[in-house]
């Protein structure tokens, strides 16, 4: 992964190397621990008991961060059931200098990217924090913890009980090897670590809502430290390289709102040059500054955005007031050696650009929250993203209470960006098994759906992809039918759609469910199709929704599916499943190498319909 130190070194966010772990909120100095630290299995759960966090005997491992043990990039590959494990990093004076100890300031904030499920961290034998939660960001502010000596010890304890469906857990399989379509479990750390040295009293986060129907943008900017009395905010606005707004005002208190006009944009006719979209990726760089109020300068971050507007009407996808057809595909997010976590952060780079050779314009993330660094390059790339969480397995109280609160988080801390245009809090009523008839599932769906709106209301919202939507924007069924003529015939006008919507789907359950609201300029897409297995080792017990004999066969059957999808005149996109090979399942358009199957050029022409019909 992304060892050692870094600087960046370019001060604009949209230009960095895709490597900081927070790419919207970019400080000049920061330090990754991604690198080989003690690990321990703690099966019997002595650890605490023992007081592993002040003894350094049982760390008789060694993994390789920020890979989960079950993957063999960690250096462990142990995939059987370990509910607990703990981890110890050494950390010396040389990496708080290089994460910005005196230069940027004096406070030390440690930083997981995630960590599944329960988190407790000690520093220098003293407790910091605790967090739960397996796919959402947190850190901790580990100053007073840290001794008088050189040298540091931060251990972290990862409780993961893999049989508990009460947690939101997406693909990870409950069985001890994978099966169907379920995977191994990922415990522990498994998105990065890293240090970054701040003020006492420094900027905590920006948000940004970009207006797309005045020329005024609202950062949203929380502070955090104490300081008395007021101070002060700046916020520059950068278009390639040159500054095109500035806002300062008097702060008291640790929020501030601030609407920023661009003066440039009052232009209407000039208006669509600063449109973010799939054609035209363009961001508008920020930097944010917090001083004093006489106007000494305390904390700078830079940041990014893109000014667009996503909405749902008269049954079409729009975005920036213009119908675009949604071209998407499957994206597990899943690496052969690392699992659920990239390989590095080039790795995240170059699946986007797989992604978009490939003829789509957007990506499903499926059961997972993605990285921050994959949402930066969809950024400034220009794909349009789906965002997902994992799903728990089980309906109950404490599920509802888990996959609530990882759910709000996701959504707050991912809405700034211009690549995510769709929320999906559930898939396939996965945790919600009886909701075609249980009042308190559906509730949940809704109200899910509705609080996600509360907190963007900029976005449309699916309440359960694939089926039994209670309060959907957008009406979504999963079809994994192998011809390309039923599927023809199935979505081909809007009667025999609106039917279906009305009756019962491909899989056998209702598309609406009992009481769903239905919106009269709701959209229909089609999003899980496909599947098609294509590999080379015949007898391999891996599969798919149906089966190619060869390359030719291959090419007919994604051609009759995908193009009888373009043709139809009643749907307004589609998501075909999927990008690559993912374990046992051999569906994907490329191998699990991410090398595709047909050439590249071959399978963007029957994406976007300029290939010749087939009669798959």
């Amino acid at each position: 992964m992304d060892e050692g130190v870094t600087e960046q070194l370019h001060s604009f966010a949209s230009r960095q190397d895709g490597s900081y772990p927070r790419p919207q909120l970019v400080r000049s100095q920061y330090v990754s621990l991604d690198r080989r630290v003690g690990f321990a299995y703690d099966d019997e759960d002595g650890g605490r008991v023992e007081h592993w966090e002040r003894e350094a005997a049982p760390f008789d491992r060694t993994i390789l961060l920020p890979f989960s043990p079950e993957s063999p990039a960690s250096g462990i590959g142990e995939t059987g059931f370990h509910p607990i494990v703990w981890y110890r990093l050494d950390v010396g004076a040389d990496d708080l200098r290089a994460a910005g100890v005196s230069s940027q300031g004096e406070r030390v904030l440690l930083h997981f990217g995630a960590v599944d499920h329960v988190t407790d961290v000690w520093v220098d034998g003293t407790h910091v924090g605790r967090h739960e939660g397996g796919q959402t960001a947190f850190g901790f502010d580990i100053t007073e913890a840290l001794s008088d000596d050189d040298a540091h010890v931060i251990t972290v304890r990862a409780e993961d009980d893999p049989h508990d469906a009460a947690k939101p857990r997406g693909k990870q399989d409950w069985l001890e090897h994978p099966h169907s379509i379920w995977y191994e479990r990922m415990t522990g750390i498994w998105r990065t670590v890293w240090l970054e040295a701040v003020p006492p009293h420094h900027i905590g986060r920006v948000d940004w809502i970009a207006e797309f129907a005045s020329a005024d943008v609202s950062a949203l900017i929380e502070l955090e430290g104490c300081m008395p009395g007021e101070s002060r905010v700046r916020v520059e606005l950068f278009r390639d390289g040159d500054l095109v707004a500035a806002t300062e005002t008097v702060v008291t208190g640790s929020r501030a709102d601030i609407r920023v006009p661009i003066e440039a944009r009052r232009n209407g006719q000039d208006r669509q040059n600063w449109e973010w979209s799939p054609t035209r990726p363009v961001l508008v760089d920020a930097v944010v500054t917090l001083s004093t109020i006489e106007g000494a300068p305390i904390d700078t971050v830079s940041s990014y955005f893109g000014i667009r507007s996503v909405a749902v009407s008269g049954g079409r996808f729009v975005l920036n007031n213009r119908i675009v057809p949604v071209r998407s595909v499957l994206e597990q997010g899943y690496w052969p050696d690392s699992h659920f976590t990239p390989p590095s952060s080039d790795a995240l780079r170059r699946e986007v650009e797989l992604i978009l050779s490939l003829g789509f314009n957007a990506t499903r993330i499926h059961q997972k929250t993605e990285d921050p660094r994959f949402l930066y390059w969809a950024d400034r790339l220009g794909l349009m993203v789906w965002g997902e969480i994992a799903s728990a397995l089980e309906f109950h109280p404490v599920a509802v209470e888990r996959t609530t609160t990882e759910w709000m988080r996701t959504v707050r801390d991912y809405r700034s960006h211009p690549s995510i245009v769709t929320w999906v809090p559930f898939n396939e009523s996965w945790g919600v098994h009886a909701i075609a008839s249980s009042p308190e599932e559906q509730a949940f769906s809704s109200g899910l759906s509705r609080l996600t709106r509360a907190i963007d209301p900029s976005r449309p919202v699916i309440s359960n992809d694939g089926w039994e939507h209670t309060d959907s924007d957008i009406w979504t069924i999963h079809d994994y039918e192998e011809s390309g003529h039923v599927l023809g015939a199935r979505y081909g006008d809007a009667a025999g759609v609106e039917a279906l919507l009305d009756g019962r789907g491909p899989a056998g359950r209702v598309i609406r469910a009992a009481g769903s609201r239905a919106g009269t300029d709701a959209a229909v897409m089609v999003t899980e199709f496909g599947g098609v297995s294509f590999e080379s080792d015949a007898e391999s017990e891996n599969w798919g929704y149906s089966t190619a004999s060869d390359g030719d066969d291959f090419r007919a059957r994604i051609a009759g599916l995908i193009g009888a999808l373009n043709a139809s005149s009643a749907l307004a996109g589609f998501c075909y499943t999927q990008l690559t090979d993912t374990r046992q399942e051999t569906n994907g358009l490329c191998d699990a190498n991410r090398v595709p199957k047909l050439p590249a050029r071959t399978i963007a022409a029957i994406v976007t319909g300029q290939a010749p019909p087939s009669e798959g």
